[in-house]
């Protein structure tokens, strides 16, 4: 089974722009997503993702942490762009920023369209415990907030998000992936 230990957090300042290694626009969608998963009709959401000519099929465990199961399968890019186009209730677009510090890999994505102006920073990591470089522009951690995750900002897109939802802790937020 694929792991996937990761945590997400919020950005102060633009910082981390000057150490962009590379970047990428990247368009997802789901084919089960948030809705099912809040029903309780799926215990997975599974993604579809563009990047250039790549594309993917992922698969990731409906849970709250930073600790879930996730397995990837590659996908035929011009299959993967009918189904955004034809299967998915939306699609989520970001370019997502790749910035090392001290040897740790930071993926910033930047959001677009209805997310745009949230930037949100993930790091994988070997553990959940595992240390990892704290750098100025890293800001609060939202790995337990559900809507914060993909899943979840194509329904309710950070444009439509109230002054609360921005600043809010976790304790409003139990609806997972």
């Amino acid at each position: 089974m694929g792991i996937e230990i990761e945590r997400k957090f919020l950005l102060r300042g633009d910082g981390w722009r000057a150490r962009v290694e590379r970047s990428e626009r990247m368009a997802q969608g789901y084919l089960v997503g948030a809705a099912a998963l809040r029903a309780g009709l799926a215990r997975a959401s599974v993604r579809v993702r563009v990047v250039g000519e790549r594309a993917w099929l992922n698969v990731k465990s409906a849970q709250l942490g930073v600790e879930r199961a996730e397995y990837e399968l590659p996908l035929p890019p011009a299959d993967a762009r009918t189904m955004l186009d034809t299967l998915c209730d939306g699609v989520l677009e970001k370019v997502r920023h790749h910035v090392r510090v001290d040897g740790a890999l930071f993926e910033i994505d930047e959001f677009l369209g209805d997310n745009a102006g949230l930037v949100v920073a993930e790091i994988e990591l070997p553990a959940a415990a595992a240390p990892f470089p704290r750098p100025p522009w890293l800001g609060r951690e939202v790995s337990a907030l559900a809507r914060y995750y993909n899943v979840n900002l194509i329904g309710h897109p950070y444009a439509r998000w109230s002054e609360a939802e921005r600043a809010a802790g976790d304790a409003e937020d139990a609806a997972c992936c």
